[in-house]
């Protein structure tokens, strides 16, 4: 497995279902408009990962419903961003889920 699958298996297990064109900006918390890896590499591998049974196209809502009477603006904010924006969203498969997280116990314990 090289390292960008391994990096991408403990993205998703850290931070929730993403989109390859996402995680070339921000994989594992970095941050920046300019991609730090190359999307159609980071699209690659995750395709290679699905058809490995590590990774499942994901369903269902990015948001989480946000109820607050103090700030009521977080509510008409959660109703505008309540659609998935466009593109195919990754999330870990049960077999995806065991192996990210001793490849994340492993990237903690070296970092």
């Amino acid at each position: 497995m090289d390292e960008l699958m391994k990096k991408i298996l403990i993205h998703i297990y850290k931070y929730g279902p993403d989109n390859p064109w996402y995680m070339a900006r921000r994989l594992l918390g970095e941050s920046g408009w300019v991609a730090k890896y190359d999307e159609n590499r980071v699209e690659e591998v995750c395709k290679k990962l699905e058809e490995m049974g590590y990774l499942i196209r994901f369903q269902g809502s990015l948001k989480k419903s946000v109820t607050s009477s103090i700030k009521p603006w977080l509510k008409v904010k959660a109703r505008e961003l309540n659609h998935k924006p466009k593109g195919i969203y990754y999330d870990l498969s049960k077999e995806g889920k065991k192996i990210a997280s001793l490849l994340y116990k492993e990237y903690k314990r070296e970092n």
